[in-house]
């Protein structure tokens, strides 16, 4: 099955050959065909092949793999293998409470390139620094942890809502009031500065 990055080589490819067609043929665009193979190579071929390119990317974007290629993203990697349950990311990844290969995308979905308009910029400013910057270390958050992302899992959830504790504060967890990530609560989720002295889980092969 022919998959969206090899439509998209193809199409880049046709373009070029075309062009170079055009190029050392100019002669071609003096008849109606040529005009709007020319129309078709200039602008039609390019646009199809920025845009399954970037449908392509932020599929790809969404990965694991993708996220943990920056080297400022390495120890967020680590922490999903602490052996350690009050851990909240490496809890979630090592049970499959969330998919393995969208682990970070699952629990951010409001980040960077998949938020609103602005959080597009921000991670526009994400590839200037990590290509021609220097990215910011420790990583922090633009705004609080919404409880949404917890939640457009955990809401309606047996384990979840038929906790005494959980149901006790629904209303405040929904509106934000309270965050998950309350001291006293879920309050260890990467924590990357302490990751040093903490045995790791291997998964296996």
């Amino acid at each position: 099955m022919i998959g969206p990055t090899e439509i998209l080589f193809t199409l880049i490819g046709l373009s070029i050959a075309l062009i170079v067609v055009l190029a050392f043929r100019p002669s071609i665009t003096a008849t109606r065909a040529g005009k709007i193979l020319a129309f078709l190579v200039l602008f039609i071929l390019p646009i199809l092949s920025a845009s399954t390119g970037t449908l392509e990317h932020l599929e790809r974007s969404k990965k694991t793999e993708f996220c943990l290629s920056c080297h400022v993203m390495e120890d967020y990697g680590r922490s999903l293998y602490v052996d350690d349950p009050s851990y909240l990311a490496a809890a979630h990844y090592q049970n499959h409470r969330v998919p393995s290969d969208q682990a970070c995308y699952t629990c951010h979905t409001d980040y960077v390139l998949y938020g609103s308009f602005r959080t597009k910029l921000r991670g526009l400013r994400h590839v200037y620094a990590q290509y021609l910057g220097t990215p910011s270390n420790p990583i922090r958050l633009y705004h609080p942890y919404n409880n949404r992302e917890c939640l457009h899992c955990h809401a309606g959830a047996r384990s979840f809502e038929g906790d005494p504790t959980h149901s006790a504060m629904m209303d405040s967890l929904k509106s934000n009031e309270l965050s998950c990530l309350s001291s006293g609560c879920h309050e260890v989720v990467h924590n990357v500065a302490h990751l040093g002295g903490v045995k790791l889980w291997r998964e296996p092969k």
